[in-house]
């Protein structure tokens, strides 16, 4: 039987009928605050917030009134969207999942943020995080099964967008933050290549890795999203198909048992469908740089919360000291190698793909479904190469683990290509979906 805390909500229609008034926006408003009112207390995707849906009605006249005419409404007319606990939105608190006092972490909003608005959607209201967007958990259950963790550290704007309480949902990826929580709720998660999105107005948690992400139900409408928020977007035109690249070696190995042979189905299927499929050695020094990545994610945590850590260290919850402390450790000179790390295997990732002439990389989007319970976020491993490189990369739903939850394929595409990423992506949804 499908969970009650499943709603089908595709931004793209669902922009699109909103926009021409074939979907009436006070009653999408009012439909959407009665699902959170009823669901929101088990679920815990958002943050609590008196008065809701008056607001969002307020927020609905005065967007009806400045766009009566469908041809002059924005892309994103009327579309609620969930904001992760870690960016400023004007007229909302920040906390980052933390016990810091909201006073401390206050900051202008988002230009990304803005830039939803001014696409003419509306703010839902922020989604739960991980403590500081690490690893210490927030109380948001997967949708699909509540004794179920959904990921993290985006939790909340997966869990969001795969209920139905909004279409779209920003969220933030330091290691696998966007592409895991996307693959154990079972919807698209993507993440562009570094920096493409502004991050601004974002309290970070890694400055040299911490990318903005996208979450939808649909791959026309993370590139909806992406094509209004991405900096230099550009139309493209895709006439072959990819060639797609395994990274075969040490990587791969670190999925489970089941997470792998969820894989090779997820690929036969491919090569069933016509998909040229390379198999290529790549990352034999996966090890070290999954030491190098997280070294650099600690010390650049610990240079980012030296103030508040001094004066609130009690406050912060364990496994987030114990990253600050890691941090506070590592030389200068260390966490400036780590930093050149990245372009190095970024520069012997596309060595590869020219040399073997692939598009796209593709690998499971997690070890294996979501780990019981609420107490971790599951392992983010099989995102943390792509994400030290800079790397575009999307989560697709590609159907379901033993014990019913969702796994996802993840793939992954050149620096800056992130057009052609989102393009190929559609037709591949449509054959590992099952």
């Amino acid at each position: 039987m499908p969970s009650p805390f499943l709603a089908s909500l595709p931004l793209a229609p669902t922009a699109a009928a909103l926009r021409s008034d074939q979907r009436e926006l006070v009653s999408y408003i009012e439909d959407t605050c009665q699902r959170i009112e009823s669901l929101d207390d088990e679920l815990q995707a958002l943050l609590p917030e008196a008065r809701r849906c008056e607001r969002l009605l307020s927020e609905a006249q005065a967007l009806q009134q400045r766009f009566p005419d469908p041809a002059q409404r924005p892309p994103l007319y009327g579309v609620l969207v969930g904001i992760k606990d870690m960016f400023h939105v004007s007229g909302f608190p920040t906390s980052a999942g933390s016990q810091l006092p909201a006073s401390e972490l206050t900051g202008e909003e988002a230009s990304c943020v803005s830039k939803l608005r001014a696409a003419g959607a509306l703010v839902l209201g922020k989604t739960v995080t991980t403590e500081m967007a690490y690893f210490e958990p927030g109380l948001t259950r997967n949708p699909h099964n509540l004794q179920y963790s959904p990921g993290g550290s985006s939790s909340g704007s997966a869990a969001a967008v795969a209920a139905g309480f909004c279409a779209l949902a920003l969220g933030t990826q330091t290691i696998g933050s966007t592409i895991r929580p996307a693959a154990f709720c079972g919807i698209v998660g993507f993440k562009p290549t570094y920096g493409r999105i502004s991050e601004d107005g974002l309290i970070l948690c890694s400055p040299s890795v911490d990318t903005v992400g996208i979450f939808t139900q649909d791959v026309a409408g993370s590139a909806l999203a992406a094509s209004w928020l991405c900096h230099d977007w550009r139309a493209v035109s895709l006439k072959d198909r990819p060639v797609l690249g395994i990274p075969e070696g040490p990587y791969l190995a670190q999925a489970s048992s089941e997470g792998q042979a969820a894989f090779a189905g997820q690929v036969e299927a491919l090569e069933r469908a016509g998909y040229r499929v390379q198999r290529v050695p790549a990352l034999p020094d996966i090890s070290e740089i999954n030491l190098r990545h997280r070294n650099l994610v600690h010390a650049e945590m610990a240079r980012e919360h030296a103030t508040w850590f001094a004066r609130y260290e009690g406050l912060y919850r364990p496994r987030t000291a114990q990253a600050i402390r890691a941090g506070q450790t590592i030389k200068a000179s260390d966490l400036a190698a780590a930093r050149a790390g990245r372009a190095k295997l970024r520069a012997e990732l596309e060595a590869l793909i020219q040399r073997h002439e692939v598009d796209l990389w593709i690998s499971p989007a997690a070890p294996g479904p979501a780990p019981e319970g609420i107490t971790t976020t599951g392992d983010a491993i099989m995102n943390l190469p792509w994400t030290h490189a800079g790397l575009p990369a999307i989560n697709l739903p590609a159907g379901y683990a033993a014990n019913g939850l969702p796994l996802g394929l993840q793939v992954v595409g050149k620096y800056m290509a992130d057009e052609q990423l989102l393009g190929w992506a559609s037709e591949l949804a449509s054959v590992v979906v099952r």
